[in-house]
């Protein structure tokens, strides 16, 4: 089964035993997702079945948003409320309108260390299996881009607020550039992703790729048979030579190619698109 859509995670589940849950729902023995989502978090995740799981990195999944809420007073090694160290019963009050600054004031490239509780790859090991094994290691810098931040309120201890990110962001550690620009501490408790790009859930409907895929069409001018049996694409059949990704689309089937240095190459070749009877 070939399938491209959006399944809505639910809270305190790791987005790898989701999908399996998926799977099993499908009767889906290949199945990827995109855009890992952390067990303490819910909503939006991308998720493709058969042929379909070979076009995630083609696929425009930016920007980013989510609604996010932070606790005041507790600290957790993991940003978030899964690893609670201590948790102080009276937090200092913040005042609304500052609040509202420091948000406004997040907007832009920001520079800061990803979690260690996070699925960055260190040396061939997750960092949150380094962190659980109580190694001692240290992250790389990265910068996201934060395109608009949205307060919605703020009860305390609790302020929660949408924002809108670059893909690649982690919303733990951004809450904890807020935290230190208000000058207080605290955790994320509850993190829910609304959508990635143009990926939103909507009852797990089946959704066509080519809407979805971020690469230029190109005409070739060959015989259909010929990109079916993969054979050489010679570029004097393509209606454009500079270097690139690009996707040649049939009726029934669409293949991805790469033009480097004039010279034709598969990147995926023959991907049956489905008709409106064959999505459910």
């Amino acid at each position: 089964m070939d399938r491209l859509f959006v399944v809505n995670k639910p809270l305190f589940c790791s987005s790898n035993y989701f999908l399996r849950q998926i799977k099993k729902k499908y009767k889906s023995k290949k199945a990827g997702f995109s855009g890992t989502l952390d067990p303490f978090a819910k909503g939006c995740l991308i998720v493709a079945f058969g042929k379909y799981t070979k076009l995630f990195r083609y696929l425009s999944k930016t920007p980013k948003k989510y609604q996010a809420t932070i606790w005041l007073g507790v600290s957790s090694q993991s940003f978030d409320i899964e690893n609670i160290d201590f948790i102080d019963k009276n937090p200092k009050k913040l005042d609304t309108d500052d609040i509202k600054a420091k948000l406004k004031n997040l907007v832009g490239d920001i520079s800061y260390t990803p979690p260690k509780y996070s699925a960055k790859n260190i040396d061939g090991k997750r960092a949150y299996q380094k962190a659980r094994d109580g190694e001692v290691f240290k992250l790389k810098e990265i910068t996201s881009t934060i395109y608009e931040t949205n307060f919605i309120s703020y009860n305390h201890p609790f302020i929660t607020f949408d924002i809108v990110v670059t893909e690649g962001s982690y919303i733990r550690s951004l809450a904890q550039v807020l935290l230190n620009n208000l000058n207080t501490t605290g955790t994320l408790s509850y993190l829910e992703r609304l959508y990635e790009g143009k990926f939103s859930f909507k009852d797990e409907k089946a959704l066509d790729p080519l809407k979805h895929i971020d690469i230029k069409d190109i005409k070739y001018s060959g015989e259909k048979l010929s990109i079916q049996q993969g054979k050489k694409i010679d570029i004097k059949q393509l209606s454009y030579c500079q270097d690139g990704i690009y996707k040649i689309v049939f009726d029934d089937f669409f293949t991805i190619i790469k033009i480097e240095d004039e010279k034709v190459s598969y990147e995926i070749n023959s991907i049956y698109i489905k008709g409106e009877k064959d999505v459910r």
